[in-house]
C-alpha cells in the first residue's frame, strides 16, 4: 500500500507540472510536443532494430540452452564441446545485453519512450515468443525500468507501471522453472536471478525445432569428432581388409624393399649401390645413434650421417626406426617418447624431408606406443615377408627364402638389414629373379605407397594400386571439316580433356599428342598409331585413352553388316570406305598397342562393331589382364548434342563431370572405365537423344583401364572456381539420370556401385557394375568426404558442401583444409561470424596457410570488425607478398 500510494502521488505532482507546462506553452502560442513528436524530433532509434537486437539476445539464450539440455544423455567429449560454446555464448549475451542497456539508457534520456513501448509490445505479446523465452530479458527489463524511473512525466510513469506489470508477470512464470533453469545458468557468473519454469520439457521440445545442438556448435567452429573408439575400430576394418601396414593391400607382383638398423659405415652404401644398378627403390629405416647423439636436448650429429644423407639425396627416403632399438613394448612414459622424438630430430638433422614413417624394432609395440606414434603424426609401417638375414649367416639361404616368400605372398614390403655382409650378397640374387618374374618396386612419395618417380614423370603421384608405369594419350578433335558439315566443339572438347589429363591425372604433356583439323587426316592420325607410338618405348605396363571428337558415320556392307567409321579431316563423303577410318582398323590398332590398358572414347556416333560385355573386375586383380575398351557417344545416325554448357557437348561434357570425381560411383577414389560407362551412358541418354554405348573389344581379358582420382587440396577462396548456372542446371539432370553414386561412410566403409543397363554397339542391353571397394581409413573418408564437399560447393549446393566438410572434421578433427572449406562455406550464406571462427580455426591448425588469413580478413571486414580485418590482411601479404590475392589486401588494408 505504501509503495502504490507513493506513486500516486508522484503522478499527481507529475500531472500538476505538465498542466502549468502546457499553459506556458499555450499562453505562448505554441502547444506542447508529445512525447512521440519529441521522439522523431530527436532522430529516434528504430524499433524494428531494437526488436532485432533483442530477438539476438534471445537466441544466444535459447542455444545455451539447446547445448546444455540433457546433459547425461551426452558423451564426454560432447559435454566438452558444448561447455565450451555455451560459455562463450553466455558471455556474447553478457556483452550484447550491456550494449542493449546502454542503447535504452540513451533512448529514454532522450524522451524516446515510443520505442520503448513498442519494444515492450514485442516482448509481452510476440506470438513467435514462448513463454519461457521472455526469461531471456528480464534483466534488460530490470535496467529499462531504472533508467525510466528517472524521468517525472506521466507518460514515464505509465511506462514504469507497465515495466513493474511485466516483471510481476515474468515472476508468475518463473515458478515452476527453479530446478531446470538453474542446471542450465548457474553455472555462469550470471548477474540475473534464478529463473523457473513449468512445462520444461515441452519448452525443450519447441527449442529442439528451432535449433539443433551439432548446428550451434559448428557455428561456433566446434564439430564432435567420431569416438576414438569408432575410429579405431574403422581403420582396423581397413588394416585387416587392405593390410597397407604390412604389404598385404599392394598389386599383385608389387613389392617394398626396406633395410632396418643402418645406417652403416660401409654395407649401406654397397646396398645403396645395387639398388641404384637395378634402378630399384627403398625404404631405409634408420636408428637415431646411428645417425648422433642428443646433448642437451639438442641433436649432434656423429660419423655415419653422412651415409643416410647421400641415402637421400639420391632418392632414397629414410625412417625412423627408434633412437636405440630399444623393445618399445616395454617401456613408456618419457623414455618411450625419447626414442621416438630424439631419432626424430638427429633425422631431421640429415634430412628435412624425411618420410612420417615409423618401425618398431622386433615389431613389437603397444597402446601407448601406438597412441604416441599418432600424436607425432607417424605411421607405423610393419613387413610381411622376413629375409631372417640377421640371423641366417647363408646368402644363398636368405635369397632362397626370401623368394620362396614372395611366391607364396604374391606382394609384399620385405624387411632386410643393410649392417650384414650377407645381405648385400643376397640382394642381387632376389632382384635378378624378381625382375625376370616382372616384380615391380614401391616406393614412398611422401604420402602413400608409390612407383618410382624416375620411372615415370608422368605418374609420379600415382598411387601403385592402378599398376600403371608411363601414361600416354592421343586426343583428336576436328572443326573444319572440308567436305563434311562444319562442327562448333570438337576442337575445344579435344582441348579440354587433354588439359584435364595432364593437370589431373598426370599424363606427361610429351605423352599426349593432340590433333586437331588439319593435322588430323587419314595419313596424320594412323601415324601417329602406327609410327610415333610405335617408336615412342611404350611399355607393357602402360596406359593409353584416345579420344576423338569429330564426325562419324555407319555404312552397310554387301554382306548386311553395318561397319562404324570416324572421319578425318581430309575424308571424302563418297569414298568413306577408302577415305575414312573404320572400326576394323581401330580394332586392330588397339591389338597391335603394348600397353596393359587402352580406352578409346568417341565423341561421334556410328556402329558397326560387336563389342563384348564390360569387365567387372576388382582393382586388385586388374593388373594382370589385358584391357581394351570404348566407350562411344551414340549409336548409327545419332546426331551429337552440341549444346552443353562452356562449348561443349553434351557427351563430352558429361565425361568432363565424370573424371571430376562424378564417376567414382562406389566412393574409393578411383574411376574404372566401367564406372565411366555406368555414370555417363544413362546421363547423357536422360538429357539427350544419344544412346552411349560401352563394351570390351575383342583380345580384352577383361582388365579394367584405371583412373586414380587425385587428392584435392584447394583451399576454398574468393578466386575459387565455380560453374555457371546452365551448367548447374544440366549437371543436376545429368545427376538425377545417372545412378546414385554410393558413398563410404564410417557406418559402411565398404561400398559398392551401383548397376547400369547401358547398351553395346549392337543395342543389346547390358547391366554394368564396378566391384565393391575394399575399408578405407578415416583419413580416407575424411578426404574422400572433403572431396565431395568441393563438387558441392562449385555446383553451389552449399547445405551439401557443408555436411560433407563436417563430416570430414568428424572423421579428422584437425583437418585445416575442411575446416577453411567449411567457413568459406559458411562466408558464401554471408555468415560472416560463423565463417571467420573457422577460418581463426584453420589459422590454429596450420598457422602458415595464407589463404585463411585472407579468407579471415574478407570475413571479418565483412563483419564489421576493421581492425582485426586489417590484421589478418597484413599477415596474409607477410605470408604471401605476391600472391595472387595481393593486390586485394591491400586495397582493403587502405579502404578499412
Amino acid at each position: 500500500m505504501l509503495k502504490r500510494s507513493r506513486i500516486l502521488l508522484a503522478a499527481l505532482v507529475v500531472l500538476v507540472i505538465a498542466a502549468a507546462v502546457a499553459l506556458l506553452w499555450w499562453r505562448q502560442g505554441s502547444a506542447p510536443a508529445h512525447p512521440a513528436d519529441t521522439v522523431a524530433a530527436s532522430k529516434p532509434e528504430d524499433a524494428a532494430q531494437l526488436q532485432t537486437a533483442f530477438a539476438g539476445v534471445l537466441a544466444q539464450y535459447r542455444q545455451i540452452i539447446v547445448l546444455l539440455a540433457d546433459e547425461k544423455k551426452q558423451s564426454e567429449v560432447e559435454r566438452g564441446y558444448a561447455n565450451a560454446v555455451a560459455r562463450a555464448l553466455f558471455h556474447e549475451k553478457l556483452a550484447a545485453s550491456d550494449a542493449l542497456s546502454s542503447r535504452l539508457a540513451n533512448i529514454v534520456a532522450a524522451n524516446q519512450l515510443g520505442a520503448v513501448e513498442k519494444l515492450l509490445d514485442y516482448v509481452e505479446s510476440d506470438p513467435a515468443l514462448f513463454d519461457a523465452d521472455r526469461l531471456a530479458f528480464r534483466e534488460l527489463l530490470r535496467d529499462l525500468q531504472a533508467e525510466v524511473s528517472k524521468l517525472g512525466s506521466l507518460p514515464a510513469v505509465k511506462l514504469h507501471k507497465r515495466i513493474s506489470d511485466d516483471l510481476d508477470g515474468l515472476a508468475e512464470i518463473e515458478k515452476n522453472y527453479e530446478r531446470e533453469i538453474s542446471q542450465i545458468f548457474s553455472r555462469f557468473e550470471s548477474r540475473a536471478i534464478v529463473l523457473k519454469r513449468e512445462r520444461w520439457d515441452d519448452y525443450l521440445a519447441k527449442l529442439a525445432k528451432l535449433y539443433n545442438r551439432a548446428q550451434i556448435l559448428k557455428e561456433h567452429a566446434m564439430v564432435v569428432p567420431y569416438s576414438p573408439e569408432k575410429l579405431a575400430e574403422l581403420d582396423k576394418l581397413q588394416r585387416d581388409n587392405q593390410s597397407e601396414g604390412v604389404g598385404k593391400g599392394l598389386p599383385p607382383k608389387t613389392l617394398v624393399l626396406t633395410f632396418d638398423d643402418g645406417p652403416h659405415g660401409r654395407y649401406t652404401e654397397e646396398i645403396e649401390a645395387i639398388l641404384q644398378q637395378y634402378g630399384v627403390p627403398a625404404i631405409f629405416f634408420q636408428v637415431g645413434r646411428n645417425l648422433g647423439t642428443i646433448e642437451g636436448n639438442q641433436p649432434k650429429l656423429g660419423m655415419h650421417y653422412r651415409v643416410a644423407r647421400k641415402l637421400a639425396a639420391d632418392g632414397f627416403t629414410l625412417a625412423n626406426h627408434s633412437y636405440s632399438h630399444a623393445q618399445l613394448n616395454k617401456t613408456t612414459g618419457d623414455a618411450l617418447k625419447a626414442e621416438v622424438t630424439n631419432a626424430d630430430a638427429l633425422l631431421k638433422q640429415v634430412d628435412g624431408g624425411r618420410s612420417s614413417l615409423f618401425r618398431f624394432p622386433y615389431g613389437a609395440h603397444s597402446k601407448e606406443a601406438l597412441q604416441l606414434l599418432e600424436d607425432a603424426r607417424l605411421q607405423s609401417m610393419m613387413w610381411n615377408i622376413d629375409s631372417l638375414d640377421w640371423a641366417d649367416p647363408v646368402p644363398s639361404s636368405i635369397a632362397d627364402r626370401v623368394l620362396r616368400s614372395v611366391d607364396a605372398e604374391g606382394r609384399g614390403i620385405v624387411l632386410f638389414h643393410d649392417i650384414h655382409e650377407r645381405t648385400v650378397k643376397a640382394l642381387p640374387m632376389v632382384l635378378d629373379r624378381l625382375m625376370a618374374e616382372g616384380y615391380q618396386f614401391a616406393g614412398w612419395d611422401g604420402e602413400k605407397l608409390a612407383l618410382p618417380k624416375g620411372k615415370a614423370k608422368a605418374d609420379a603421384g600415382a598411387a601403385v594400386t592402378t599398376g600403371y608405369n608411363q601414361s600416354w594419350a592421343v586426343i583428336i578433335g576436328i572443326d573444319e571439316y572440308s567436305k563434311w558439315p562444319r562442327l562448333q566443339y570438337a576442337v575445344r572438347d579435344a582441348q579440354a580433356l587433354r588439359d584435364t589429363l595432364t593437370s589431373k591425372f598426370g599424363f606427361a604433356p610429351e605423352r599426349v599428342i593432340t590433333l586437331t583439323n588439319a593435322e588430323a587426316t587419314r595419313n596424320g592420325i594412323l601415324s601417329v598409331f602406327h609410327d610415333k607410338l610405335a617408336h615412342a618405348a611404350m611399355q607393357k605396363n602402360d596406359r593409353v585413352l584416345v579420344f576423338f571428337a569429330g564426325h562419324g558415320a555407319t555404312r552397310k556392307l554387301s554382306s548386311g553388316r553395318d561397319l562404324g567409321y570416324i572421319v578425318p579431316v581430309d575424308a571424302d563423303p563418297e569414298k568413306l570406305a577408302t577415305d575414312g577410318i573404320s572400326m576394323s582398323e581401330m580394332q586392330n590398332i588397339a591389338e597391335s598397342l603394348p600397353a596393359k590398358h587402352a580406352l578409346f572414347i568417341m565423341d561421334s556416333c556410328y556402329s558397326g562393331l560387336a563389342l563384348t560385355r564390360g569387365g567387372n573386375n576388382y582393382l586388385r586383380e586388374n593388373a594382370k589382364r589385358i584391357g581394351r575398351q570404348m566407350l562411344t557417344a551414340g549409336g548409327a545416325d545419332q546426331l551429337v548434342a552440341d549444346g552443353g554448357p562452356e562449348g561443349h557437348s553434351v557427351f563430352t561434357w558429361t565425361l568432363l563431370q565424370a573424371l571430376g570425381g562424378k564417376g567414382d560411383l562406389n566412393g574409393d577414389g578411383y574411376i574404372t572405365a566401367t564406372e565411366l560407362a555406368a555414370y555417363i551412358a544413362p546421363a547423357v541418354s536422360g538429357v539427350s537423344q544419344q544412346t552411349p554405348a560401352f563394351g570390351s573389344l575383342p583380345g580384352s581379358q577383361g582388365g579394367e583401364f584405371v583412373f586414380e582420382l587425385p587428392v584435392e587440396t584447394e583451399f576454398l577462396s574468393a578466386g575459387t572456381n565455380q560453374l555457371s548456372g546452365d551448367a548447374i542446371a544440366l549437371n543436376n539432370k545429368l545427376d538425377a539420370a545417372a545412378p546414385a553414386a554410393t558413398t563410404p561412410t564410417i557406418a559402411a566403409p565398404v561400398a559398392s556401385a551401383p548397376a547400369a543397363v547401358v547398351p553395346d554397339l549392337q543395342g543389346k542391353d547390358r547391366t554394368i557394375k564396378a566391384g565393391p571397394v575394399i575399408a578405407l581409413s578415416s583419413r580416407q573418408l575424411a578426404q574422400r568426404a572433403n572431396d565431395r564437399g568441393l563438387l558441392a560447393y562449385r555446383e553451389k549446393q552449399y547445405a551439401e558442401a557443408e555436411e560433407a566438410f563436417t563430416e570430414a572434421l568428424k572423421l579428422r578433427p584437425d583437418f585445416a583444409l575442411a575446416a577453411n572449406n567449411l567457413g568459406y562455406v559458411f562466408y558464401k550464406q554471408e555468415k560472416f561470424a560463423e565463417a571467420a571462427r573457422w577460418f581463426e580455426k584453420t589459422i590454429q591448425l596450420d598457422a602458415s596457410r595464407a589463404v585463411a588469413h585472407l579468407n579471415l580478413g574478407d570475413a571479418l571486414a565483412q563483419a564489421g570488425e576493421k581492425k582485426r580485418a586489417v590484421q589478418s590482411f597484413r599477415t596474409y601479404l607477410e605470408l604471401a607478398p605476391n600472391g595472387a590475392a595481393a593486390a586485394h589486401a591491400r586495397e582493403m588494408i587502405d579502404k578499412l
